[in-house]
């Protein structure tokens, strides 16, 4: 009866190979539970042996050495040895139970070792110790490519070099060389622990089978399988190409604009100060301007100082806050109101308020050349319109334009506007005043004042977060004013075209636009309309080989430093502007832009993805957008598959290098899947055999050790007679063969049936 009780069972497992390839590092994951990092790995590497007293040393390693396999307690003690094939070795070999023979998978001279060194003084000191061929290293299959892998290598010493593709040692050749010696094999790496805890369970049931024919009366040890064939290592799926987006200058070309002067066609006069803007930027960040420059500027006429003077006794005078019908509108009208109803002609205005009947009551055949009009308003005194050249292009073939002249209150100093300006712009003032500590607060005040009278939400909190000491909050602030400047300048200027002096003709309609911001953004618009070019001179400049929609991405790209979503089919020709004009942020843009679109697809179950990668692939590259161009080569590296099953007249199509580009760096990769093949179709066979087994009856009977030596025997026999039926068709040499007879058939894959695997999956293998 004591043999029925858990049996405790001690297993030496000794590690050979050569230097360098891993065995050290095995046995700390499995001793210690080790884990290491990519710089640990990498680091110079200097021979070691982990001691055996280690066990009787420290605690811990000696409780992880205990486990349970397939029901028994199993305490597996580890020898380390050292590479050097001077060294003797026999003491460790010395009443060894099982044998990793180790190699490195980056190596392919250490497994020629194995065959030719290793293996022979196994077998001269360990003749019937089973034996476990184990490739150390797995990882770097799919990380010599990897940009941190090869960082690594940059400063180091030019005789250290990082593991190359023809170094590698794929699954298929390690199994040969296991089959020819007759062993098993079996993959690792301490870097991802893949296969650590799977080499020593199975090592231990190598052990307990060989254990198992010396001691045929344990019964808890009938329970222990065979080593079972180990699944293949799929190496992780690559993730994305990661987009880089250059760093937007909108805020500085914005202030560039205010501070160069060019194109400016507004005047703000305030004091003894003009200030020359543009009438599209002040409407789109600030109401009160808004609404002031959207004032029918036709209704006002050319006027002499008498006129003036009566038509200011008439409404009352500008000083006082005393608003009247035609001022009001400034502070509640909206354009549309004054749209659909337009206010009456001064001069009718005039002769039916005034009894002064010198005035002329009839309109003037040409219309006059400078309009001018009295504002009652609390900021705004008188607004102005004249006809001026344009300071942009030489004198001597100026171009007139319209220029507005608006007259500001005293409750507005110059500093206070320069920084309102500034920020209208910008979005920012001078640092000077974000400090409360540096900053004046009677200036402050007048800021925060002005930015009131203008209606500035934004300004106005920003300086009060600043008296406040709260200047957190004023980043938050400030993006809230972009936005809304944004999407102001994109209703307005994009799509409505307010204030645009200058035209496009596309090839598919007409689109408005302002000098100013396309010199200021754009450095070949800036070359064409500042130099003789003819398009420097003309009002309506010919774009060919542009449509519309694509000219509108431009420009909301131009005015707001952003763009909306682009299709996938839609890219090409908005990436083809972008790089003729030289807008490399915009190309950026346009690629983040399209991989999102190619990304929504991809969650999708269909193959328009895939379609769509390919068609762009070569294309985008002409128009130097590299970083869509990788994106859309490593999706179609991770989706080879689904390619040549969808589309494989595209896949010829492409140029031959990018079709070996595909091939080379496809995932999952072909030793991956010849090697899930492999496994596949043994699985399958394995499950074939078991159930043949079920159906054929049992010949046990009688006694219970009896029944175990004659199923034992059975076992041993038929394994035997197998063996001599496949022996016309392995390589394996006399002593593989017997000694693998003589574990008792440890070794699964060495039968017949897998070798009719390895012919069928060369033959079936679709690559």
């Amino acid at each position: 009866m004591d043999n029925e009780q858990p049996h405790q069972e001690l297993v030496k497992c000794v590690l050979v190979g050569d230097t360098a390839v891993g065995k050290t590092r095995l046995i700390c994951a499995r001793a210690c539970n080790k884990h290491v990092s990519l710089s640990q790995l990498l680091s110079t590497h200097v021979p070691t042996v982990w001691a055996i007293d280690q066990y009787r040393i420290y605690k811990d390693v000696l409780e992880r050495s205990w486990e349970v396999v397939d029901g028994v307690n199993v305490s597996l003690r580890l020898w380390d040895t050292f590479g050097d094939h001077e060294k003797d070795r026999r003491f460790a070999y010395g009443r060894s139970d099982v044998v990793l023979l180790c190699f490195s998978i980056a190596n392919p001279v250490s497994l020629r070792n194995c065959r030719a060194m290793w293996y022979p003084e196994i077998r001269r000191f360990c003749p019937q110790t089973p034996v476990i061929l184990v490739g150390c290293k797995n990882d770097l299959r799919y990380m010599y490519r990897d940009e941190t892998y090869l960082s690594y290598f940059g400063d180091r010493s030019p005789f250290v070099r990082a593991a190359r593709k023809s170094d590698l040692v794929m699954p298929d050749e390690a199994r040969a060389v296991a089959k020819d010696l007759g062993v098993a094999y079996y993959e690792s790496s301490v870097f991802t622990y893949f296969g650590v805890n799977e080499v020593f369970e199975n090592a231990i049931r190598a052990a307990l089978i060989a254990r198992r024919q010396q001691r045929f009366w344990i019964t808890n040890l009938k329970r222990v399988q065979r080593p079972l064939l180990q699944a293949p290592f799929r190496p992780p799926k690559p993730p994305p190409p990661e987009v880089t987006v250059i760093t937007g200058t909108q805020s500085k070309d914005m202030l560039a604009m205010l501070n160069g002067q060019r194109y400016t066609d507004l005047v703000l006069v305030v004091g003894a100060v003009r200030f020359p803007v543009h009438r599209f930027v002040l409407s789109a960040g600030s109401s009160a301007f808004h609404r002031l420059l959207m004032m029918e500027l036709t209704d006002m006429g050319a006027r002499s100082s008498s006129e003036s003077s009566m038509v200011s006794s008439t409404y009352g005078d500008n000083s006082t806050a005393d608003f009247n019908e035609d001022t009001e509108c400034l502070l509640r009208c909206d354009p549309q109101s004054r749209a659909a109803a337009p206010p009456l002609r001064m001069w009718e205005q005039l002769k039916r308020r005034s009894s002064y009947q010198a005035l002329p009551t009839h309109e003037p055949k040409k219309p006059p050349s400078d309009l001018f009009r009295e504002l009652h308003h609390p900021v705004f005194q008188s607004i102005r319109v004249i006809q001026v050249g344009d300071s942009g292009i030489s004198s001597s073939s100026s171009r007139a334009h319209t220029q507005t002249i608006v007259t500001l209150s005293k409750l507005i100093t110059p500093q206070a506007m320069q920084q309102c300006l500034k920020f209208i712009y910008s979005g920012k003032i001078d640092r000077d005043y974000l400090d409360i500590q540096t900053a004046s607060i009677g200036l402050l005040l007048e800021i925060r004042q002005a930015a009131d009278l203008l209606e500035l939400p934004q300004l106005s909190v920003l300086l009060s977060n600043i008296q406040t000491n709260q200047n957190f909050m004023n980043d938050e602030t400030i993006q809230h004013y972009s936005t809304c400047v944004r999407k102001n300048l994109e209703k307005l200027c994009v799509n409505g075209g307010l204030f645009g002096d200058l035209t496009f003709e596309l090839d598919d309609g007409h689109v408005k636009a302002h000098r100013a911001i396309l010199v200021a953004r754009c450095d070949v618009m800036r070359a064409m309309l500042n130099g003789d070019f003819r398009e420097a001179h003309a009002n309506v400049i010919v774009f060919p080989g542009v449509t519309e929609y694509t000219f509108h991405k431009l420009l909301c790209y131009l005015y707001t430093d952003e763009i909306p979503p682009i299709s996938a089919d839609k890219c090409l020709n908005l990436l083809e502007l972008a790089n003729r004009l030289c807008v490399p942020r915009l190309l950026n843009l346009v690629e983040c832009r399209v991989i999102e679109d190619l990304t929504r697809m991809s969650q999708n179950e269909s193959s328009d993805a895939v379609e769509h990668c390919l068609k762009l692939l070569e294309p985008v590259k002409l128009h130097n957008a590299h970083q869509l161009a990788e994106w859309c080569m490593s999706y179609l590296c991770v989706n080879y598959n689904i390619i040549c099953r969808v589309s494989p007249k595209s896949l010829k199509a492409l140029h031959p290098d990018n079709q070996d580009y595909l091939r080379e760096h496809r995932w999952p990769p072909v030793w991956y899947l010849k090697d899930f093949d492999y496994y596949q179709r043994y699985m399958n066979e394995l499950s074939r055999e078991l159930k043949d087994s079920k159906k054929s009856p049992s010949d046990d009977d009688g006694c219970l050790c009896f029944s175990g030596c004659k199923s034992r025997r059975t076992a041993d026999s038929s394994t035997v007679g197998q063996q001599q039926q496949i022996e016309p068709l392995t390589s394996q040499p006399a002593t593989a063969r017997g000694a693998e007879v003589a574990a008792g058939g440890l070794y699964p894959s060495q039968a017949n049936s897998v070798q009719q695997i390895d012919d069928a999956a060369e033959a079936d293998l679709n690559l």
